[in-house]
């Protein structure tokens, strides 16, 4: 799995990275516009072990770091982005788990045609930190956790070439006719009880499922859609052109909805819905709500939009 780790290293470099440009005088505007925001959101409940009101003491934590560094000049841009976010809670008797997890970057170069219209080549990843499990009961009525997933397993990497739609600085859409992807399942034979005989659609004892023919679409959408509520939303979908048919089709929506109760503090909604049939032949879903610290900062003023 060495060239997976490689292929890590090289988005994190070109998320980070911040090119330098020729000397331009003070007064000029920069081309780099740079975004980041932190939250940090904890949730508890403790109850004595006389508490007839029933329920068990818990301490959940949820965090979120989501970075931009994009760059425009003249026709030319290169946009850069780190989307991550990490949740668990540890029940009294249950002790630890995991309840959401992300790991998401994204770099891409565009070559305007039109005044809403590039030319796009974009290079993602798509993945999680830590072991993720299903629980459930064995026979005898004990509960058990069996492994899903895990660090790279599954990642998926996509390279996509096509066209970018930016009417409005808060929505971009990325139609990409050609999108090979490539699907890592770092030792896949941990999951066969569990994710079926080809986990993620790779065949142990192969790691590495390729699908050069294929299609991607992938909508933005980032507005304060009133006063201090801002929502947050993100559209994946990917077709293997030699699968064609409806069910094939992976599609995944991610949203978020956050309410800052002052310049420090916010509640949050997030929420995921997911469909690939390598995984399941149902739609998966997830949801939170937390309540915390948030922390945001950027270089620019957003335009107004009529």
């Amino acid at each position: 799995m060495k060239h997976c780790y490689l292929l890590l290293t090289l988005l994190l470099g070109s998320t980070a990275a911040r090119a330098q440009s020729p000397a331009a005088p003070a007064d000029t505007i920069s081309p780099w516009k740079t975004k980041f925001k932190g939250a940090l959101n904890i949730s508890e409940a403790l109850l004595s072990d006389n508490w007839k009101g029933g329920g068990v003491s818990f301490l959940g934590l949820n965090g979120l770091l989501n970075t931009q560094a994009n760059y425009r000049r003249d026709r030319h841009s290169w946009d850069n982005q780190a989307d991550l976010l990490f949740a668990f809670a540890h029940n009294k008797g249950q002790g630890y788990r995991k309840n959401q997890d992300r790991l998401f970057l994204d770099t891409k170069y565009g070559y305007g045609i039109s005044g809403d219209w590039d030319m796009f080549f974009s290079l993602n990843l798509l993945s999680q930190f830590a072991r993720g499990y299903e629980y459930g009961k064995d026979a005898s009525g004990n509960e058990q956790a069996r492994l899903v997933s895990s660090w790279f397993a599954p990642a998926f990497v996509t390279a996509a070439y096509g066209f970018e739609y930016h009417p409005a600085t808060f929505f971009k859409v990325r139609l990409a006719p050609f999108a090979p992807r490539i699907t890592f399942v770092n030792r896949p034979e941990r999951f066969l009880g569990t994710v079926g005989a080809e986990p993620y659609g790779v065949r142990p004892p192969r790691e590495v499922r390729r699908e050069w023919l294929a299609a991607q679409v992938l909508a933005e959408f980032d507005k304060d859609i009133m006063q201090n509520v801002n929502l947050k939303a993100r559209y994946l979908l990917f077709a293997n052109y030699q699968e064609l048919r409806w069910r094939s089709i992976d599609h995944r929506l991610e949203l978020a909805v956050t309410a800052k109760v002052n310049r420090y503090i916010n509640v949050a909604v997030t929420g995921i819905g997911l469909y690939d049939r390598d995984q399941d032949a149902h739609i998966q879903a997830s949801q939170a709500l937390s309540l915390g610290f948030l922390y945001t900062f950027q270089n620019y003023e957003d335009k107004k939009q009529p």
